[in-house]
């Protein structure tokens, strides 16, 4: 973990006169990147998070700027990218597209209690219902089509009964998914767990991290959301963790009667959409940077518990 691009404290000041945001004071580099290089910028007027893209399809961060501006507008607590003098958000510095951002407050929560599940499933609920109408579109990266094409580079590393279960699976998704059977889309975070989430205290202080947003079904994203938030440590869903999101959830967007139906078959394929992600991880595509890879049994345990245990009744429908 590094910044992969240095820059001075001359080189951010200059840049910063693009803006309307006060002088600098102080520059951080934060050491917990993964693929971007980020600074924490301080000024006498505001505290920011200067994020490089290292890596990446380039002509997408568009479609980033463009959801967060979107959402942003519609009060959602996300990090609405600052525009310089010119109305401008998507910035060069370095030779890299550059975006800064406003800090916002909390920590990600290691262990989520029932307030901050309500909290993130009403934000959640909230986001959804607008980005049905966002007009921007970005292909689903890590969709069944994914699924499809990428679980084979895996099954020589698996155990037999791994290649078995991972294949059957996907069979069973797409005779589930891949008809002509429709549910809502929109623009989902698409990566929605714990660590990219701020809290302070019970507070939702902020969603970050959009950069696997994309257009999608809303089942996806919250599924993910599911698995992530509500997963116990053996990989079995927590009845109250799992109550609480989805009931605040539901009271800003209910469920149609396909979503209820699909519900415990996606929750299966979002887990199994992390097992596949992590192994190629691991055997075929390492990162670019030495980084420990996320372990990818976790997610083969949770697929396991959502087989054999099933889900948990979804709560009613809410009228208030």
């Amino acid at each position: 973990m590094a910044v992969f691009t240095p820059l001075s404290d001359t080189q951010v000041a200059d840049f910063l006169e693009r803006f309307d945001i006060g002088r600098l004071v102080a520059l951080e580099g934060v050491a917990s990147g993964t693929e971007n290089t980020t600074f924490f910028v301080t000024t006498d007027r505001a505290s920011l998070v200067l994020t490089l893209f290292e890596q990446g399809e380039h002509d997408e961060l568009p479609f980033f700027v463009e959801l967060l501006d979107y959402l942003a507008e519609h009060r959602l607590p996300v990090p609405g990218p600052v525009h310089d003098r010119q109305g401008i958000a998507l910035q060069s510095l370095a030779g890299k597209p550059a975006l800064l951002f406003p800090r916002l407050p909390g920590r990600h929560p290691k262990a989520p209690n029932l307030a901050q599940c309500r909290a993130l499933g009403d934000a959640l609920g909230r986001m959804h219902s607008v980005s049905q109408h966002f007009t921007g579109h970005r292909p689903n990266p890590r969709d069944l089509h994914w699924l499809l094409a990428a679980h084979h580079r895996v099954l020589v590393y698996l155990s037999p009964q791994d290649q078995a279960l991972m294949s059957d699976e996907i069979d069973l998704y797409q005779g589930a998914f891949d008809g002509g059977d429709t549910l809502p889309q929109g623009a989902i975070h698409g990566d929605l767990f714990r660590d990219n989430t701020l809290f302070d205290g019970d507070t939702l202080g902020g969603i970050i991290d959009f950069y696997n947003g994309c257009t999608g079904d809303l089942l996806f994203d919250l599924a993910i959301v599911v698995n992530d938030w509500a997963s116990d440590a053996d990989g079995s869903l927590s009845r109250e963790r799992h109550d609480a999101l989805l009931g605040a959830y539901l009271k800003r967007r209910p469920l149609t009667e396909s979503e209820r139906e699909h519900w415990p078959l996606m929750l299966r394929m979002t887990a199994m959409r992390y097992w596949l992600s992590r192994l190629l991880v691991v055997y075929v595509d390492p990162p670019a940077h030495e980084l420990t890879p996320h372990d990818p049994e976790r997610f083969r345990t949770i697929l396991l518990q959502r087989i054999e245990q099933g889900t948990l009744a979804l709560p009613t429908r809410s009228h208030s």
